[in-house]
């Protein structure tokens, strides 16, 4: 195994000290000069306009699609003092059009706004609370009549006309970022799009917007995880604006915003020099980089402003903050690190890896969580353009204190300190990166990701690519020398309690008017969009009996896809029976993670899958186990030969079960306290019952009971079960030669499948206590059975009706109404034959919008809205959508196996894309009306209960509280 290990480092090292890094300044035939940087894989292009604009450029040929990012340098560390949650809060605004997008008659509807702009002004300096009110009072009404000349949603209406995929936006501390992904063929037209959009901001719909952006402040507000971030954020940076402001910004800031303010910050930093134009795909670099300048090339330069540098004094003491939540405690200690690209970065990422690297073999992995003596534990670092955070945290197990799990952290922080890791970690860490950077590069998106950031941290491409070889150049010494320097009692520790929290912003409907949408009107700008036509994409569908090359080894079926993009491989074992079969398989397999065998111990496991760069993983279904192993293909032989050996010769060990239950049995306890996992758990009580796959769970006593031998004789039989082989990678015979010595034939067969019934929704809601400001409640209908025939329908259904930021339930309920922050209904069809499909809506909002929300979602649901050109938009995108799309890599397979539930043996699109193409609004009203109308709900709602509307409740069915205990089962 040494061996083995010694010749993989060095031939990376030969890899490595072959791939030297240069810039090059190139010039195409068009007289454009770019810079290419040498040995790059990725062939990545960069531009620079005349007007400072970056443009990065890619070929990707998965799919005649592109993945486009607009960078914009700044974000919420450039909010003003007074203005804070402004950049996140811009970022909404520029979705909402121009003077020449999204507007029936903009002088008249320009003039509204300049009120609007100025009743703002006089709202934010007004102290008297009363006043305060008239004067919103009196926005909302100048609002209304300016909503009169809006068109609401007209920049996702023109985006989704493309075809385009992914629509939407983010901000951080220094950047703001706008996706979309675009057929090829539409190019010219995305970009004539978005040149109209970043050329001026209209803030028009702006405060429905920013209830909107309100609500997603009270999202918030009931995250832990964000809750936990803030206190950490704020103790380690208490100068700058890393942790002195959030995104989101604070709720007075929120509630008195600038119009005025909103527009300086777009005309100071939404310029050419500070944005970039990425794009990774299907494309010619020498038209589309005309392209590119034809439209953004016209923005005119213009000099950012001197940003003042805030420096941080260096940290000496322990900083502790406390937050309080209803979820589990947990523990986080964070020090303060150098920026990114920085040689402390660097060192602070290695060391995070050492501790925890994918719940592999890092120390932390091996000595805490594989050893149950937390509920969980990890580290990570982040690096950010100033500054960064190392970060390690820990869940304790019940009866711990903070202390103890502190201590428990710290320990392998010491360990690091005393050089105590294995010699090989530092050069499988590396290795590891060039494997995963090699499998993120491979894809459009991934790669895109990449050089928007790289941009963001305002880095040359030879920069980021160099940075694996200044990690190889780190030695153990290093790696011992920076520890001791870093790590001393200079660090924020937070605490997460479980209890109520006391900070917690709840606020009263404002009570906006719903403005006018105007959903039949067209801007002039869109119909030029719309009626401009680009060159047709003919859909390619796939021949899955030429795609999948399949044998067979004793009486299983090998099925094999090449990889035509790197060296990295995948061995899947799928196995056609899972929990329904026997509900103690999924538990055999947790257990197994924590066992080792006769010839390793469980961390030494570990170690050599992690020295071989093999990942490997379980997963159980219902229906389905896949065993998996991805990695090097070189290594894939060794790694079949560790995992049939681990399964074969698994050690039992009746203490490590023990241990294994009673951090099962506190997991469970963990669960009934999260909020998202209890929604999730109160919705399928509402789908399914009383008796579902989620309650029939092993009972305790069961647990307890259990003997690790007659656990694990199900794992060491698993070769005797019926199972089929697929494998990934360049070279099917070398692949099948690997797994052929472990294939047996078939000896053994699974128990038959249990049957959990699909109950009628009948009208009845279900509801559950939890402290948050929002509710969220999910309502549920069991439909007629799958039938393949109303696919395209359900497509096309969800994305003009229920899903989507151009659909007429996001656009009534958010746009027009300001009711919630996410809302949606959605059609979704049954996976297997014989089986029943659902629909199911959604609202997350403040409690005190709910009734108004459900009323909202009621009416909407009466009948289908009649809106032919959205209907049409709705039809046209979803077929762009399939004819730019490929089924490529693993996923060919997957498919496959999907379809086959379905009894289907062919590319299921190309009967969807002729439905579709052929659908007209009556034909989907028709459906709406034979399959969505008449269906009746069950309800599920989680929220605090005395927010709880029962006036309203009671209209929706027969109200129930339930229990934790009956929802989880357990």
């Amino acid at each position: 195994m040494k061996k083995l290990f010694i010749s993989i480092s060095l031939l990376f090292m030969m890899n490595a000290m072959a791939q030297k890094f240069e810039t090059q300044i190139k010039t195409d035939a068009a007289g454009y000069t770019y810079e290419t940087v040498k040995n790059d894989q990725s062939g990545v292009r960069i531009y620079t306009l005349k007007n400072g604009l970056k443009v990065y450029l890619a070929k990707n040929d998965d799919a005649p699609r592109i993945q486009t990012y607009i960078p914009v340098r700044t974000g919420s560390n450039n909010d003003p003092g007074d203005n804070t949650g402004l950049a996140h809060y811009l970022e909404h605004m520029v979705f909402k059009g121009t003077s020449h997008l999204g507007t029936q008659d903009w002088a008249k509807e320009n003039a509204l706004l300049a009120q609007i702009s100025d009743l703002y002004e006089q709202h934010k300096a007004e102290k008297d609370p009363e006043k305060k009110k008239a004067l919103y009072r009196k926005i909302d009404e100048v609002s209304q009549e300016a909503s009169k000349f809006a068109i609401a949603n007209e920049y996702d209406k023109a985006i989704s006309s493309l075809g385009a995929t992914g629509t939407n936006a983010h901000t951080w501390l220094d950047e703001t970022v706008y996706k979309n992904n675009i057929p090829s063929n539409e190019l010219e037209k995305w970009l004539k799009v978005e040149k109209e959009r970043f050329s001026e901001l209209v803030l028009r719909l702006f405060h429905t917007e920013l209830e909107a952006v309100y609500e997603e402040f009270n999202r918030a507000q009931d995250n832990d995880g964000r809750l936990v971030n803030y206190a950490m954020m704020e103790a380690l940076f208490p100068k700058h604006p890393n942790g002195q402001q959030t995104t989101i910004g604070t709720s007075e800031h929120l509630k008195n915003p600038s119009m005025v303010a909103i527009h300086k910050y777009f005309d100071t930093y939404y310029v050419p020099n500070n944005m970039a134009v990425v794009l990774v795909g299907d494309l010619d670099f020498d038209k589309t980089i005309k392209l590119v300048d034809q439209y953004f090339g016209t923005f005119k330069y213009k000099e950012l402003p001197a940003k003042k540098m805030v420096t941080e004094d260096p940290m000496t003491s322990i900083v502790p903050r406390t937050v309080k939540s209803p979820s589990t405690p947990r523990l986080t200690l964070a020090w303060r690190t150098d920026s990114y690209g920085t040689e402390e970065a660097r060192l602070a990422n290695i060391v995070a890896e050492l501790l925890s690297n994918n719940g592999d073999a890092g120390l932390i992995d091996l000595n805490i969580n594989q050893k149950q003596k937390a509920l969980g534990a990890g580290a990570y670092q982040s690096a950010f353009k100033n500054y960064g955070a190392f970060v390690v945290t820990v869940v304790p197990k019940e009866g711990q204190s903070f202390e103890e799990a502190k201590k428990l952290l710290l320990n392998q922080i010491d360990l690091v300190k005393k050089g105590q890791f294995p010699d090989w970690m530092l050069n499988a860490i590396v290795n590891d990166m060039k494997v995963q950077r090699m499998k993120n590069w491979e894809t459009a998106d991934g790669l895109a990701t990449a050089l928007y950031s790289n941009f963001i941290n305002g880095r040359s491409w030879e920069e980021e690519l160099a940075d694996i070889n200044q990690y190889e150049a780190i030695s153990k010494a290093d790696v011992v020398k920076f520890a001791n320097d870093f790590f001393k009692d200079n660090y924020v520790v937070v605490y997460k309690e479980k209890g109520v929290n006391d900070k917690l912003v709840r606020v009263q409907n404002p009570g906006i008017t719903p403005v006018k949408l105007n959903r039949e009107a067209q801007s002039p700008f869109l119909k030029e969009i719309i009626n401009t036509k680009s060159t047709d994409i003919k859909p390619q569908f796939i021949d899955f009996k030429t795609a999948i090359a399949t044998s067979t080894i004793k009486d299983k079926k090998i099925s094999f896809v090449k990889n035509k993009y790197n060296e990295v491989a995948q061995i899947d074992y799928v196995f056609p029976f899972g929990t329904d079969n026997d509900k103690e398989l999924a538990l055999g397999i947790t257990v197994l993670q924590y066992l080792g065998t006769d010839q390793y111990t469980p961390a030494q496991l570990k170690e050599e899958f992690y020295k071989l760069g093999i990942t490997n993983s379980f997963k159980t279904t219902n229906d389905q186990m896949i065993i998996s192993l991805s990695g090097l293909e070189s290594n894939m032989k060794k790694g079949v030969e560790l995992m049939n050996h681990w399964i074969s010769d698994v050690k039992a060990d009746q203490a490590i079960y023990d241990q294994t239950v009673k951090t099962i049995l506190e997991s469970r306890e963990v669960a009934k306290k999260d909020k998202n996992r209890i929604m999730n758990a109160l919705a399928n009580y509402a789908k399914y019952g009383k008796d579902s796959r989620l309650t029939d769970v092993i009972s305790k006593e069961r647990l307890q009971s259990i003997n690790v031998n007659e656990l694990m004789s199900k794992i060491k039989t698993l070769n005797d079960f019926p199972y089929q082989v697929f494998l990934y990678g360049q070279n099917q015979k070398d692949l099948e030669k690997a797994v052929k010595p472990y294939i047996v034939e078939t000896k053994l067969q699974p128990a038959k499948a249990k049957d959990y019934p699909e109950l009628a929704t009948e009208g009845k809601v279900f509801f559950t206590n939890y402290d948050m400001v929002q509710m969220e409640m999910s309502k549920v209908a069991k439909a007629g059975n799958v039938n393949l025939a109303n696919f395209g329908k359900a497509n096309v259904f969800n994305e003009y009706f229920g899903r989507g930021l151009s659909s007429i339930v996001f656009q009534e309920l958010r746009e027009s109404k300001s009711l919630a922050y996410s809302a949606y209904v959605s059609y979704a069809n049954a996976t297997e034959l014989n089986k029943p499909n659902y629909v199911t809506t959604y609202i997350g909002t403040q409690a005190n919008k709910l009734p108004l929300a459900v009323d909202a979602m009621n009416d909407l649901m009466v009948e289908l809205p009649q809106i032919p050109a959205q209907f049409e938009n709705a039809k046209g995108s979803a077929l762009k959508q399939i004819a730019s799309n490929r089924i490529t890599r693993t996923t060919i397979f997957y498919n496959q196996l999907s379809l086959k539930k379905l009894g289907v043996d062919h590319d299921i699109r190309k009967d969807v894309y002729a439905e579709i193409q052929s659908l007209t609004l009556p034909e989907l009203t028709s459906f709406y009306n034979t399959e969505v109308k008449p269906l009746s709900y069950n309800t599920a709602i989680i929220g605090k209960k005395e927010n709880l509307n029962m006036d309203s409740v009671n209209k929706m069915g027969t109200f129930t509280e339930v229990s934790l205990e009956e929802i989880f089962g357990y």
